[in-house]
C-alpha cells in the first residue's frame, strides 16, 4: 500500500520495535496526526480470546469520562409515556412501528438504537440488517432497557460499546487529538480497566497480547500495556 508523504514523514517519528509508555504513545499519536481536521484517536487491544467461544466473546459498554468528541444520534423505540421520557432526555428520534418501518425501507440516519424490551419482538425481524452494522440493541450494552432516559443520557455523554472482531481485536475511539494527553489517557485507562474486569475466567496465561494507538490516518504506536493503569 502506497502512503502519502505526510504519513511517511510522521511514521519516521515512531520506533516500530518499541512499546511506548502510554502517555508517550498518546503524545506521538497526537504529534503524528497529518490531517487538517480534529482527528479521532483510536486504541486497539489485541486480546488472547477466541470470540467463537461464547464465554470468551466479551461484550459491554463504557461511559468515557471525557466523552469521545462526537455527538451520537440516538433512536429510541418505545411506547406510551416512555416516548416523552426519551425526548426529554435528548433522543434524536423516538417512535415504535413507524420507525421500524423506516429502517426496513433503508433509513439509517442514527448511530445507536435504544429499545424497551417490548419492542424487541418487532425489531428482531430486522436482525439481518441491523446485526452486521452493529446496531442491534443488546441488554449487555444497556441499549435494551426500560430506563430509556438513562440510556440516552449515557450515550450522549460518551458511552462506547466494545466487542471483539473475529480474531479478538477490540478497537475503540478514546477522543480527539484536541483533547490533549491527559484527557485521552483518562479515557484510555477507563477502557483498559473495563476490559481487565471483563477477562474471561477460562483464559490462561497473558490476556492482552498487544495494544496500539493511532490518530485518524496516522501511524500506529505500540503501547506497553503495564503503563496504562499508572
Amino acid at each position: 500500500m502506497k502512503r502519502g508523504k505526510k504519513y511517511v514523514e510522521a511514521a519516521k517519528l515512531v520506533d516500530k520495535s518499541k512499546a511506548y509508555n502510554a502517555k508517550e504513545a498518546l503524545e506521538l499519536a497526537i504529534k503524528t496526526s497529518t490531517v487538517k481536521f480534529d482527528a479521532t484517536v483510536d486504541v486497539v487491544f489485541r486480546l488472547n480470546i477466541d470470540p467463537r467461544k461464547a464465554e470468551q466473546n466479551i461484550r459491554g459498554a463504557i461511559v468515557l469520562p471525557n466523552g469521545t468528541g462526537k455527538t451520537q444520534k440516538v433512536l429510541v423505540l418505545c411506547r406510551g409515556a416512555k416516548q416523552q421520557e426519551a425526548q426529554e432526555a435528548g433522543a434524536d428520534y423516538v417512535g415504535e412501528a413507524d420507525m421500524i418501518n423506516k429502517i426496513n425501507q433503508g433509513w439509517f440516519d442514527f448511530d445507536v438504537i435504544v429499545a424497551t424490551p417490548d419492542m424487541m419482538g418487532q425489531l428482531g425481524k430486522l436482525g439481518r440488517v441491523l446485526g452486521p452494522k452493529g446496531l442491534m440493541p443488546n441488554p449487555k450494552t444497556g441499549t435494551v432497557t426500560m430506563d430509556v432516559a438513562k440510556a440516552v443520557k449515557e450515550i450522549k455523554a460518551g458511552k462506547v460499546e466494545y466487542r471483539p472482531d473475529k480474531v479478538g481485536n477490540i478497537q475503540l475511539p478514546i477522543g480527539k487529538v484536541s483533547f490533549g494527553v491527559e484527557k485521552l489517557a483518562e479515557n484510555f485507562k477507563t477502557i483498559y480497566d473495563a476490559l481487565i474486569k471483563a477477562r474471561p475466567s477460562t483464559i490462561k496465561g497473558s490476556y492482552i497480547k498487544n495494544v496500539s494507538v493511532a490518530s485518524t490516518m496516522g501511524p500506529g504506536v505500540k503501547v506497553d500495556s503495564e503503563t496504562i493503569a499508572k
